[in-house]
C-alpha cells in the first residue's frame, strides 16, 4: 500500500501514542497522530502523572517549610496559597504539552485534531470540534486511546460533591474534609496531597491492605506511616451508599471483617476505584479486532486480530502505566517495520506510587515468588538505619529484596521510603541484567546515599546487613 497518506496513524497522543509516533518518524515512517484534546500529552500529561506530581511537590515543600526549624532554618507565617498551587500545576502541565507539540514538529509528525474513528483496516476519519471531517489512508493503525476514571453506578460522580481524579485536579478551594474510596496509587497519592494541605482525609479500601498489588510488607509499612501522618485508614471496608446533601456527602461504610456499619459525613467524596479503557466509538466493529470488557485483544507484539491494527497502553489489558505504554508503542512500531523486536517482560515493569513515603517496586513479591515455586530468600533493611535518610529527616520505610535461594538471582525489589521512585531504577537494571544478590552486594554504593539501603538489604538477603 505504497499509495497511502501515511505509514502509521496513531489514535491518541498520550505517552504511548506520541512516543510511538516519534519512534516511527525517527525510523523513516510517515506518521500522523490523531488527538481530540486541546493539548497533547494524554491522561498522563494533562490529568494524571504530571499534574498530580506537581501537586505532590507543592505539598512536600509546604510540609517541609512548616518543619524547617528541625533543620535549623527559622521560617515564620508559612501559609498555603492554593490558588498559587493550582497555577504552578497548570504551568507545568502546559509546559509538558508544549514540549510534546515541539517534538511533533521537530519529527515532522502530522497532528490531526479531532475524534479519530476507524473506517476500515487502512482508513481513519477525523472529526474536528467544528464538525468538519477528513479521511486519511494508512498502512497501519495504532490505537492508544487510554482510559478515563471509573464511576460507581449507584452514586455516580457529579463534579461537585462526588468527584473523580479529573475533578479533584481542578478544585478552586480546599475542602475541610475528604473521603477517598480506593487505596491504590491514585487514592493514596491524593490522600498524601490533601492531608498535607490540611484537609481531614479518610482513606477507604475494600481489600485488607493499602496498595494491594504491592508486597505485603511494603503495604504494612506504608499503612503505619500514613496513619502516623494523621490520615484515617479504613481497610476491608465497603462504601454501601453516598447521599449528597447541600454542603456535604454522607457515606455509609461497612467493615467486611466485623460487619460493623458506620456513617461518615464529609465535604467531598473522591472515587478512585480505578479506570476503564476508552474503546467505544472507534469503529472497531468494522474490523476483526476482538474487544472484551473494553480491552482490545493483542498478541505479544501489540498486534490485534486485524493485522494492520495495533493497540497499546490503557486500552489493552497490561499494567496501566505511562512507561509501559511508551515501551509498548516502540515495540508495536518495530513489529510494523518488520525488524527484530522483543516482547515486554511485564515482570520487570516498575511500579511507583508518589505518596509520602514513596513506594517503588519491580519484579515478584515474596508471595508471588513462592506461588511460582521458587525457593525464596528475603532480606530487608530499614531507612531509620540509613545515614542519608536521617539527614533528610525521612526515616520511615524499608527496602525488601526477594531472591532465589540456591543461586541468589534477584526476583524482586520493593521499597517504601524516601525517594523510592528514584531508587527503584537500580533494581530495574539488576533484574534486566539477571543479577544475583552476590553481584549487587559487591557493587560499591556511595556514602552517604539512600541507595545504601538497597545495598544493605542485599547484604541482609545474603546473610546479614552491616548496619543492623
Amino acid at each position: 500500500m505504497s499509495n497511502t497518506d501515511y505509514d502509521v496513524v496513531v489514535i491518541g497522543a498520550g505517552p504511548g501514542g506520541y512516543v510511538a509516533a516519534i519512534h516511527a518518524a525517527q525510523s523513516g515512517l510517515r506518521a500522523a497522530v490523531v488527538e481530540r484534546d486541546k493539548n497533547l500529552g494524554g491522561t498522563c500529561g494533562l490529568r494524571g502523572c504530571i499534574p498530580t506530581k506537581a501537586l505532590l511537590e507543592s505539598a512536600h515543600i509546604y510540609e517541609q517549610s512548616k518543619h524547617a526549624s528541625d533543620f535549623g532554618v527559622i521560617t515564620s507565617d508559612v501559609k498555603l496559597d492554593f490558588e498559587g498551587v493550582q497555577k504552578y500545576k497548570n504551568k507545568i502541565v502546559l509546559k509538558s504539552a508544549k514540549g510534546v507539540e515541539y517534538l511533533m514538529n521537530k519529527n515532522k509528525i502530522k497532528v490531526l485534531k479531532g475524534h479519530g474513528r476507524i473506517e476500515d483496516p487502512h482508513t481513519v476519519s477525523v472529526t474536528a470540534l467544528d464538525g468538519s471531517k477528513q479521511t486519511v489512508s494508512t498502512k497501519f493503525i495504532l490505537v492508544a486511546t487510554g482510559s478515563v476514571p471509573r464511576d460507581i453506578p449507584i452514586f455516580p460522580t457529579d463534579g461537585v460533591r462526588i468527584i473523580n481524579s479529573d475533578h479533584i485536579l481542578e478544585l478552586k478551594n480546599l475542602p475541610k474534609s475528604l473521603c477517598i474510596l480506593g487505596a491504590g496509587a491514585v487514592g493514596t497519592e491524593f490522600a498524601s496531597i490533601y492531608s498535607r494541605f490540611g484537609v481531614d482525609v479518610t482513606l477507604v479500601e475494600m481489600l485488607p491492605r493499602l496498595l494491594p498489588i504491592e508486597d505485603e510488607a511494603i503495604s504494612a509499612e506504608l499503612e503505619r506511616a500514613i496513619r502516623g501522618s494523621g490520615i484515617k485508614v479504613k481497610t476491608s471496608t465497603m462504601c454501601q451508599s453516598a447521599t449528597v446533601k447541600e454542603h456535604s456527602v454522607e457515606v455509609s461504610l461497612k467493615n467486611e471483617k466485623t460487619g460493623e456499619v458506620s456513617t461518615l459525613e464529609i465535604e467531598q467524596l473522591l472515587v478512585a476505584i480505578g479506570r476503564r479503557p476508552v474503546s467505544e466509538n472507534l469503529g472497531l466493529e468494522k474490523t476483526k479486532v476482538v474487544v472484551e470488557r473494553g480491552y482490545l485483544g493483542v498478541n505479544k507484539y501489540m498486534q490485534t486480530a486485524e493485522p494492520s491494527i495495533y493497540a497499546i497502553g490503557d486500552v489493552v489489558n497490561t499494567p496501566w502505566l505511562a512507561h509501559v505504554a511508551s515501551h509498548e508503542g516502540i515495540l508495536a512500531i518495530d513489529h510494523m517495520r518488520g525488524v527484530e523486536c522483543h516482547p515486554l517482560n511485564y515482570d520487570h515493569v516498575p511500579n511507583c506510587t508518589y505518596c509520602e513515603p514513596e513506594v517503588g517496586s519491580v519484579g515478584l513479591t515474596e508471595a508471588k515468588a513462592r506461588e511460582r515455586g521458587y525457593d525464596v530468600k528475603v532480606g530487608s533493611f530499614p531507612f531509620m538505619a540509613n545515614g542519608k535518610a536521617r539527614i533528610l529527616n525521612s526515616t520511615a520505610g524499608i527496602v525488601k529484596i526477594v531472591s532465589e535461594a540456591k543461586y541468589g538471582e534477584i526476583l524482586g525489589v520493593h521499597i517504601v521510603g524516601p525517594r523510592a521512585t528514584e531508587l527503584i531504577a537500580e533494581a530495574c537494571v539488576a533484574l534486566t541484567g539477571e543479577l544475583t544478590v552476590e553481584a549487587l552486594m559487591h557493587t560499591i554504593h556511595a556514602h552517604p546515599t539512600l541507595s545504601e539501603a538497597v545495598h544493605e538489604a542485599v547484604h541482609s538477603a545474603h546473610g546479614a546487613a552491616l548496619h543492623m
